[in-house]
């Protein structure tokens, strides 16, 4: 059994708004294996096509190998567009080593909430995946079944949107009782966040199929037969990127 540990903290500023939420990074991340392609960062694969559509988007011409060269220039377009990334699982087992998230066992989420308490600028989850069972949606709704928290739905078109009320508590105070005992208090304060979630389509190869099929997919490829699912892509990930 292979035991698949997430190897990046999360990368989170002060002023972070929104925040890129996906599973684990391939294996050879952990082990530190990587391909002359990879970036020893979060979504540094030379396969998964998130870093390709930013750059796409924002024409930045990242380099792709493994430099820290390459890492300082994704750190710098994070920072510049107040984004983190905040992978959902910390940890998990696997039989097979590869990339599947339906192949993690004995699952340990992060605390995902808890950082959203901690940085209070963050109004936007980027989930790169959608509700499929091990994808990141599908463990943000059982993360946040522990907080009592549901999503309500905004927007069932691709990609789908929901929010979330994210409650603010005040600073925990004691009230003394008649009887001599101490107990205590949190108050809900008026400044609840509503927090959105945006369930992307997966930058993986499999999610092509689903694109395909899309109505909006074979109009525009109607219109221009070049057009294909990373174009697609492209156009979808340009409004949160």
């Amino acid at each position: 059994m292979f035991k698949h540990k997430h190897p990046y903290k999360p990368f989170i500023q002060k002023d972070t708004t929104k925040l890129i939420v996906g599973t684990l990074p391939p294996p050879r991340f952990s082990t530190g294996k990587l391909l002359d392609k990879d970036v020893d960062f979060c979504y540094g694969s030379y396969y998964n096509s998130l870093w390709l559509f930013i750059d796409k988007i924002h024409n930045l011409k990242l380099r792709y190998d493994n430099s820290n060269e390459a890492i300082e220039e994704r750190k710098q377009f994070l920072i510049q567009h107040k984004i983190g990334v905040c992978d959902i699982v910390e940890s998990a087992e696997r039989e097979k080593i590869d990339a599947s998230d339906l192949g993690m066992k004995n699952i340990l989420l992060r605390d995902v909430i808890g950082y959203l308490k901690q940085y209070p600028n963050i109004d936007t989850l980027l989930f790169t995946g959608g509700n499929s069972k091990n994808g990141p949606e599908y463990f943000f709704r059982k993360h946040i079944k522990d907080y009592h928290i549901k999503l309500e739905l905004v927007s069932n078109e691709t990609p789908r949107i929901h929010q979330f009320i994210m409650p603010c508590y005040s600073e925990q105070s004691e009230e003394f009782h008649k009887d001599g005992t101490y107990h205590s208090l949190r108050s809900l304060r008026n400044d609840t966040r509503i927090i959105k979630t945006v369930s992307l389509t997966s930058g993986s190869g499999a999610a092509n199929i689903s694109i395909s099929r899309l109505p909006l997919y074979k109009q525009l490829k109607a219109k221009n037969p070049k057009f294909n699912t990373f174009d697609y892509r492209v156009m979808q990930y340009r409004e949160f990127f």
